[in-house]
């Protein structure tokens, strides 16, 4: 997955784009709110994205590249072990408290356009998997059982939209204390 952004006008379209896909749906934005919200023409708008779809998965592309390096950041800066693993839920923490947070952009789109777009679903599967796989590998690096990876993964997800549900960051704290209680079962035994 990769986002071509180096243009300036494509990124303040992309951003502008995110922000009103995020805000309102998908299919209540049209291209003219893109247009007024980035302040280009029409045209310059066209010129860059042929396609509302286009657009779509260029927003997408973006969210991938805020969510890969803001999740990594926070992992990064975390001690080797468990504490990698719970720093997931950390950086999803941060992201709950924002205040106009409706949860992952990626299931809101699917869930908005599903089949009817398949290149948006294969675009959310993608990150999906990519995420998965990144849990997986910091589990092996914490040299817990590789059977919990799935689960952590999970618990992340589900943490999200219920936060997004319920309109608060409890969600993906009681989320984060029931890995600490998987990932205590799944590590070695001292």
């Amino acid at each position: 997955m990769q986002a071509t952004l180096i243009d300036p006008d494509r990124r303040i379209v992309v951003e502008a784009a995110d922000a009103l896909f995020y805000s309102r749906g998908y299919g209540a934005v049209g291209m003219d709110a893109v247009r007024d919200a980035a302040g280009i023409s029409l045209r310059r708008l066209y010129a860059h994205f042929p396609s509302k779809q286009r657009l779509i998965i260029a927003v997408l592309e973006l969210r991938h590249e805020t969510w890969v390096s803001g999740i990594r950041a926070r992992v990064d800066a975390a001690p080797a072990g468990r504490s990698r693993l719970l720093a997931i839920f950390d950086y999803l923490e941060l992201c709950a408290a924002v205040g106009d947070y409706r949860g992952c952009g990626f299931i809101n789109a699917v869930g908005e356009l599903g089949d009817a777009h398949p290149e948006v679903l294969e675009v959310a599967r993608a990150h999906k998997r990519g995420f998965q796989e990144y849990v997986a590998e910091l589990v092996a690096q914490a040299g817990a059982d590789p059977a919990l990876a799935p689960g952590l993964a999970l618990l992340a997800e589900g943490s999200q939209t219920t936060a997004a549900i319920a309109g608060s960051v409890q969600p993906v704290r009681d989320a984060r204390a029931a890995a600490g209680i998987l990932i205590d079962a799944a590590m070695p035994a001292n």
